[in-house]
């Protein structure tokens, strides 16, 4: 079974879990207080790298790094991520922190809020203002969803480094061809159930976004009321959300070999924040959304109220895959086949906020 490192973000701070021959042990807090909202696990060079982004309510938000997973942490001199004096915006936090792909092994991704994407060319110790996503001519039409107004997914294309795919909350899906020099809304099918026209350009709440392991045009959408997906890099979506006990929800994922298989965690609704039908269930489809069924074997039965939230549900990179999800209570489930059975790894954390979990070795 391979080594994985486990990655939990939460209100107070952040824990690292590792798997060794099935046991998990989990260590921490690392920031001890501090939020952790954003985590990446950059494995793309021979030392992989955990980035961090914490938010302090004395100090504010920063982006700290370690080489060594977790042993020693760094904090660069000056502030890693700054707006520009011209902008009159200040970070008020880290909401994503994502590795490009292998053709760029210095490139990483901030998203931010306010919603912004910033863009590291020294594996995340400095990064620059994405200035046409910032500027773009429907900003001053951009509304704050329940969270903010953020940017918290970024994704690449394996196949072309200059295709960018964010998510804003709740502006909606914005995809570039050229790097960041240009975008456009990519929202065509997502309902805005909340807005007069329900179809609008852009002004959805997508709430997360995850890549297809088979074809990087298929994307899975998890909305503000709404499941979708899309079969051409987010050039119009399909609703996927039929055979699920609610289509609310935060997070979605994507199996990280196996194609046409993804991961929701329903909501009962938008009004009554727990899981559908107040049962723990991650629901996974082996067909990119035409089916889905219910994964709990080892999951709690009765009545359940741990909310799991956009970042808070992911896979690592081990075949066959390992699923993991924390929630509000502050507990912690991993799964090391693919989702058809799960154990607990922790219970009676903070609020976790975000999971990452990567082989490493």
């Amino acid at each position: 079974m391979s080594d994985v490192l486990l990655a939990v973000g939460t209100r107070k701070g952040l824990f690292l879990g590792r798997r060794r021959g099935g046991r998990w042990k989990l260590d921490g807090p690392f920031f001890n207080a501090q939020a952790v909202y954003a985590i990446g696990i950059d494995t793309r060079r021979d030392v992989p790298r955990l980035l961090v982004g914490g938010d302090s309510s004395h100090w504010g938000p920063s982006v700290f790094h370690s080489d060594d997973l977790g042993a020693n942490w760094t904090e660069p001199k000056r502030q890693a991520i700054k707006f520009p004096k011209d902008t009159g915006a200040s970070l008020e936090r880290v909401w994503q922190l994502q590795p490009a792909g292998p053709e760029q092994p210095d490139v990483v991704f901030a998203g931010t809020e306010p919603a912004a994407l910033f863009r590291s060319e020294d594996r995340g110790e400095t990064f620059e203002l994405v200035r046409p996503l910032w500027e773009h001519p429907t900003r001053s039409r951009w509304e704050p969803g329940g969270g903010g107004e953020a940017v918290h997914t970024v994704v690449t294309d394996p196949r072309a480094p200059e295709a960018l795919t964010v998510a804003v909350s709740a502006a909606g899906v914005f995809r570039s061809l050229d790097g960041g020099d240009s975008w456009a809304p990519s929202n065509k099918g997502v309902s805005a159930v909340f807005l007069p026209d329900p179809h609008p350009e852009f002004g959805q709440c997508v709430h997360k976004i995850a890549q297809d392991a088979g074809n990087a045009d298929r994307l899975y959408l998890q909305n503000h009321w709404g499941v979708y997906r899309s079969d051409d890099a987010g050039g119009s979506w399909t609703d996927i959300g039929e055979g699920l006990p609610s289509d609310f929800g935060f997070a979605v994922a994507a199996h990280p070999h196996r194609p046409d298989v993804a991961y929701v965690f329903p909501i009962n609704a938008d009004e009554d924040r727990v899981p559908a039908g107040r049962r723990c269930r991650v629901y996974r489809t082996g067909d990119a959304g035409r089916s889905w069924e219910p994964l709990s074997a080892g999951l709690p039965d009765g009545d359940h109220y741990g909310t799991v939230l956009r970042d808070a549900m992911r896979t690592d990179d081990a075949d066959p895959a390992g699923v993991y999800f924390g929630n509000r209570n502050g507990e912690v489930y991993a799964s090391a086949d693919d989702g058809d059975s799960w154990q607990q790894v922790a219970a009676h954390l903070p609020d976790v906020l975000c999971v990452r979990a990567a082989v490493i070795g």
